[in-house]
């Protein structure tokens, strides 16, 4: 979307759908498609979404900062903690790096067709805007619930767990200390030196994303050009001057692991390390020329942490035998010991412990959005619909996500993070890809200013290999993977309450 933006509250208009008066309704003063805050409602927003939509439509982020978005969302906590859980089922060098090759695919499959998604409606909400648009609401809003629960809140979560094991073991700390309080095995709550400084994390960066967009995004740009020149560093330095092998990657497995249940939960994993290339997508409109920039800054930032990626875990690799690394947490310490001795693994742990913030910074400052969109439809909670007069931040939204991470912190092991957090998001990134079909068929839109590259072929097989991991993580993990259909049950019922409570029940 380029131009000028208004805000226009009045006579129902011809669309997507008709409006109730009072609806406020963003339009680009151009020959784009007509973006609308909501579809046809029975009562009117309440006065704070048509306060608030202006801010929403500040095109602050550059394309270059939306490419860090998408670098830094996926840049994370699963780079250094996941090869780790994966090499553990695979047992072979070659079939993890495949792993990693691909999940790269996939990501960047999902990346090219989240770009056409942006460009038709570059709105701040990412999926949830998508699937409101061609499925309605009620898909929508579940799809929103998982992004509080599961998409951004848990990588949060996970990210800052990452963060305090990897401080504490470069400081020599011991991170096993505390006290964890369980049911019948089931873990309530934890309180460790780990848990205390994760969610002290969670907090400080609360604090500055409320802050404002200008002082989150540029704390967000300088930490996350310092993580990927960490990385670059590591790669390049492990491979002139680390004490490592080649002879740790063996021999090439049989052709049957590629297709096998191991490869399967090992991609549940890697598809939490590459969660966040649809980054982009949820900060819509602002985002400077939305419609050519979204699309620009999901596939380059996907295409360039998916190359980091494979170089990392080659160095890994070489550090590290695979029994040495096998269900090893902190695999980048490890390697980094394995490498270039204590000293500098002491060191390189306290780095990559600062690098993870880059991640925790950028969920932070995506995730609110989609509870904007959703309480300015009249879908959540009213409260989150407001937006600081001051700062233009979602700042209820940004509290509830920051109070949710810190439940699953207190509560929730790491592993289990990462199969709940990989399953659940490939099921509603499926959906949303499957109906960029739907939407090609029904609304053709031949002067988009971008398509999907390889269409059809790229979203079926972004759809196949995201059915391939949903059904082999039911299979091979299904009390983690109930637990994310729970949440899903537990969206749709509240969907239904929200409804019932604003008197727009269907008979």
């Amino acid at each position: 979307m380029t131009g000028k933006t208004r805000v226009n509250v009045g006579a129902p208009q011809q669309g997507f759908g008709r409006r109730a008066q009072g609806t406020p309704e963003i339009m680009p003063l151009n020959n784009f498609n007509t973006l609308k805050v909501g579809k046809k409602m029975n009562r009117p927003v309440p006065a704070a979404a048509t306060e608030l939509s202006a801010p929403q439509s500040r095109h602050e982020l550059s394309l270059f900062s939306a490419i860090i978005l998408v670098v830094a969302n996926m840049v994370g906590a699963g780079i250094f903690t996941t090869s780790g859980f994966a090499i553990q089922e695979l047992q072979n060098p070659w079939a993890l790096l495949a792993c990693w090759a691909a999940g790269g695919l996939f990501a960047l499959a999902g990346a090219l067709c989240y770009g056409e998604l942006g460009s038709r409606y570059p709105r701040a909400g990412g999926e949830y805007a998508f699937l409101r648009e061609i499925f309605g609401e009620s898909v929508a809003f579940l799809s929103g619930w998982i992004s509080l629960i599961v998409g951004f809140s848990a990588p949060i979560a996970a990210g800052a767990m990452a963060f305090a094991v990897y401080l504490l073991g470069s400081a020599g700390f011991p991170a096993a200390l505390g006290f964890t309080y369980k049911i019948q095995g089931l873990t309530v709550l934890t309180i460790s030196p780990v848990t205390l400084l994760a969610s002290a994390i969670i907090v400080v960066f609360s604090m500055i994303h409320r802050h404002s967009l200008f002082l989150g995004s540029r704390v967000q740009n300088l930490l996350t050009l310092f993580k990927v020149t960490l990385i670059l560093a590591f790669i390049f330095l492990g491979f002139m001057y680390g004490r490592g092998s080649l002879t740790h990657l063996g021999a090439a497995p049989p052709v049957g692991l590629y297709f096998s249940s191991s490869f399967a939960t090992s991609l549940i994993f890697i598809t939490f390390a590459y969660s966040g290339w649809n980054a982009a997508a949820y900060m819509g409109s602002e985002i400077s020329q939305p419609s050519r920039n979204i699309p620009l800054a999901l596939v380059c930032g996907t295409l360039v942490v998916t190359v980091l990626y494979l170089l990392i875990n080659v160095i890994f690799l070489y550090g590290l035998p695979v029994q040495e690394m096998s269900g090893v947490l902190e695999v980048g310490e490890k390697a980094a010991l394995a490498l270039f001795g204590p000293e500098v693994s002491r060191t390189f742990a306290a780095v990559i412990a600062l690098s993870l913030l880059s991640l925790i910074s950028a969920m932070m400052m995506t995730g609110p959005r989609v509870y904007l969109a959703m309480a300015q439809d009249g879908l959540f909670f009213s409260g989150l619909s407001r937006v600081s007069s001051r700062s233009g931040t979602p700042a209820n939204a940004i509290w509830l996500q920051g109070s949710l991470a810190l439940g699953m912190v207190l509560t929730a092991s790491f592993e289990n993070l990462l199969i709940f957090i990989g399953f659940t998001l490939s099921l509603f990134s499926l959906i949303t890809v499957a109906g960029l079909m739907v939407l090609r068929h029904r609304q053709p839109a031949p002067d988009l200013p971008y398509k999907t590259l390889g269409y059809p072929f790229t979203p079926i097989l972004f759809m196949a290999g995201n059915l391939w991991i949903i059904l082999f993580s039911i299979i091979n993990k299904p009390y983690v993977s109930l637990t994310g259909l729970a949440a899903i049950a537990a969206g749709l019922a509240l969907y239904f309450l929200f409804k019932r409570r604003s008197g727009q029940t269907k008979a």
